[in-house]
């Protein structure tokens, strides 16, 4: 029993950066899958996609109108119509260019007799072949796929591709609601940042089954006397921290089973949260293997914020009159996470920012 204990025990916070930068080394990326383009959304990109022709494959009308030589046009006007010969062709947009034609004039710069009412560039309202694409590789590697990829892939023809999705048992370890707010909230994460959120009832049966590439529990971190979750990966498999310097989610910890990592956070929603901004998502990424990708935007404070030396800090914002300001600090109440609008980190080297300072805020899951 004592031994459990001592586990459990937390000596010392490792700081942020040692456990991030540790993941170079022991966090390798999943093994790449095929997969069709139209479920790939959201999936990072393992390797680059080939387009096999040209797209278009001949020259094609942008618009409406009828397709003729523009150079018969040089000095048409509504007042001096231009004959044409031969005829201009009426095309739809998407029809390809009859052999004599380069240019696309609109419907109503024809006349009845088929005379050209106003000038027309030569190329004007045509999409040469190629311009959406030309054969060769489509360097997307390394992101993950947003609409406006999958829609370009579809377009260009790519059927499927090669994507990293790692599979994640997400361990509820207790009942309460607090903890299935945690356990959702992280799935949710995951699902949403390329991974795939797998339910498991049982840590140590989650540890034991190969089937996922990743573990991630929630609760269980702490020293209370129902705390447990540290001492399972120790008997299961290896705990490399437990204690890291984040504020909240001190309690958070990593470790393997076997190759695959395993991250346990607080059972606590704010706690959890932060454990998994900080250290969760590096993980995930690298799993991936690519960079992590954030869209956050510069903002100066509305007021100061103070936080200790030695604790990265997650503090969460609104927005007001321009500025931002620090919602709360330590612990995160839940009614203030739900009107929060993002988050800050505080460095661990850090003792605040003041009035005015510039900073970065990011979005929440």
């Amino acid at each position: 029993m004592t031994a459990e204990i001592d586990n459990q025990r937390i000596a010392k916070l490792t700081p942020l950066n040692d456990v991030v930068q540790s993941f170079d080394i022991s966090v390798a990326p999943v093994l790449p899958r095929e997969e069709d383009v139209a479920k790939a959304l959201g999936k990072t990109l393992a390797a680059d996609a080939r387009v096999e022709a040209a797209l278009p494959s001949a020259p094609i009308a942008l618009r409406d109108g009828f397709a003729l030589a523009a150079d018969q046009t040089t000095d048409a006007s509504a007042y001096a119509p231009a004959p044409l010969a031969p005829a201009p062709v009426r095309v739809d947009a998407g029809d390809p260019l009859p052999a004599h034609a380069d240019a696309i004039t609109p419907l109503d710069a024809v006349n009845a007799q088929g005379a050209a009412l106003a000038a027309v560039a030569p190329g004007e309202g045509v999409l040469p072949a190629g311009a959406d694409a030309a054969p060769g590789v489509l360097r997307l590697t390394g992101g993950r796929l947003r609409k406006i990829d999958v829609a370009a892939l579809t377009a260009l023809g790519v059927k499927r591709v090669l994507i990293r999705e790692p599979r994640v048992h997400v361990v509820q370890t207790g009942k309460s609601d607090v903890i299935t707010a945690a356990a959702g909230l992280i799935a949710n994460a995951i699902d949403g940042e390329g991974g795939l959120a797998v339910q498991a009832d049982d840590l140590e049966s989650a540890l034991k089954d190969d089937s996922t590439d990743c573990v991630v529990a929630i609760g269980g971190t702490g020293q209370g006397r129902k705390d447990n979750s540290v001492n399972t990966l120790a008997r299961v498999g290896n705990v490399l921290f437990h204690g890291i310097g984040i504020m909240p989610g001190e309690t958070t910890a990593f470790g393997f089973a076997g190759k695959r990592p395993v991250l346990l956070l607080p059972g606590r929603v704010d706690a959890a949260l932060a454990g998994w901004l900080t250290v969760g998502r590096r993980m995930l990424a690298r799993l991936c293997f690519r960079l992590m990708e954030e869209q956050p935007f510069p903002a100066e404070l509305g007021r100061k914020i103070a936080s200790p030396l030695g604790l990265a800090e997650v503090v969460p914002i609104r927005r007001r009159a321009g500025l931002v300001e620090p919602l709360a600090s330590g612990y995160l109440p839940m009614q203030v996470l739900a009107r929060s609008e993002g988050w800050i980190l505080i460095p661990a080297d850090s003792e605040g920012h003041p009035q005015g300072a510039r900073v970065i805020v990011r979005p929440w899951p």
